[in-house]
């Protein structure tokens, strides 16, 4: 049996419809999903919903964290970062089959869906939106493209964690309020380190390899075991600042049932201490995108709740 097949056989990796469907790395796209939700939701509570916009942001936002996800792919492997036996990443290229040009195109055509959204939008509500959402996404070409790729340095976690959390978020709000309040970019914090944590969990997995590509990413320079601290320290944060919020009044004591998500951190934080191979630690990643995903929903449903409960209170 081929190393190429081994790998695969050892990731779980199918053909057909799947090789697709993993270039998208489904995996990471909670980081755009959440975001948006989290921040409509806090915009209802104050106006109603106006659905085609959510779901032209929602849209876009996906197809911008799809196609940043191909970009890395397509230039890990011109950059020669990755190989058959590369274990996490999309695996169209090395292990698939897929043309890199194939690749990079498709990047280009969601990028180019995106705008079309992205234009709708603007005639909704304002054409500085188009300028937020250019640069964005020209900072997920300039992730893993360009001659200085943002995810070969130590600031990948800071990058990610403010486009694809408090910036989303922002616009999200904004579109429905036609407002930014202090309170929207407080609440966005929380979910902007989880997603950041996504990434450095991935860091952390790929740590030895990056290291003899010559990267210098923040599981790097801080080495391993303090990259899992950091982790650690990322989750503490979100929970905390949840706390936080409640007891400033800016967030409704719903907001507690983020704790139901925080298994999923301990397993993570757990799964990382104990095993050293890209492949073992496979499951860490998986906690820690579940956690974005879990603490995310449940952040949106309380505000959702309080709502609720005000209106209940009131009939």
């Amino acid at each position: 049996m081929s190393n190429n097949q081994s790998t695969k056989d050892a990731l779980g990796e199918k053909s057909g419809f799947q090789i697709w469907w993993r270039m998208l790395r489904p995996h990471t796209l909670t980081a755009s999903f959440i975001p948006v939700f989290v921040g409509t939701v806090i915009a209802s509570i104050n106006t109603s919903v106006h659905y085609g916009l959510f779901f032209a942001m929602l849209i876009a936002s996906i197809l911008i964290q799809a196609a940043t996800n191909m970009f890395n792919e397509y230039y890990d492997f011109v950059k020669g970062l990755d190989t058959e036996d590369s274990v996490g990443i999309g695996g169209t290229i090395v292990r698939d089959g897929i043309s890199p040009q194939t690749v990079r195109n498709l990047a280009f055509i969601f990028y180019g869906i995106a705008i079309i959204l992205g234009f709708y939008i603007c005639l909704e509500t304002t054409f500085w939106i188009a300028v937020i959402g250019l640069v964005s996404m020209l900072f997920g070409y300039l992730y893993t493209g360009g001659p200085y790729p943002i995810a070969y340095s130590p600031f990948g976690e800071l990058f990610a964690g403010f486009f694809m959390g408090t910036v989303i978020i922002g616009i999200s709000f904004y579109i429905q309020t036609n407002a930014i309040t202090l309170d929207s970019i407080l609440l966005s914090i929380p979910i902007a380190i989880l997603i950041g944590a996504i990434l450095l969990a991935n860091n952390i997995r790929d740590l030895e390899g990056d290291q003899i590509n010559g990267r210098k990413t923040l599981a790097i320079l801080v080495g391993r075991n303090n990259a899992i601290r950091v982790l650690a320290g990322f989750f503490i944060a979100a929970y905390a600042l949840t706390v936080l919020f409640i007891i400033m009044g800016i967030m409704p004591i719903w907001g507690l049932l983020t704790f139901l998500s925080i298994k999923k951190a301990y397993n993570a934080v757990r799964v990382f201490k104990a095993n050293h191979t890209p492949l073992e630690m496979m499951p860490a990643m998986k906690y820690t995108a579940q956690t974005n995903t879990m603490f995310g929903f449940l952040f949106g449903i309380a505000f959702l709740l309080n709502h609720l409960y005000a209106i209940q209170s009131v009939l």
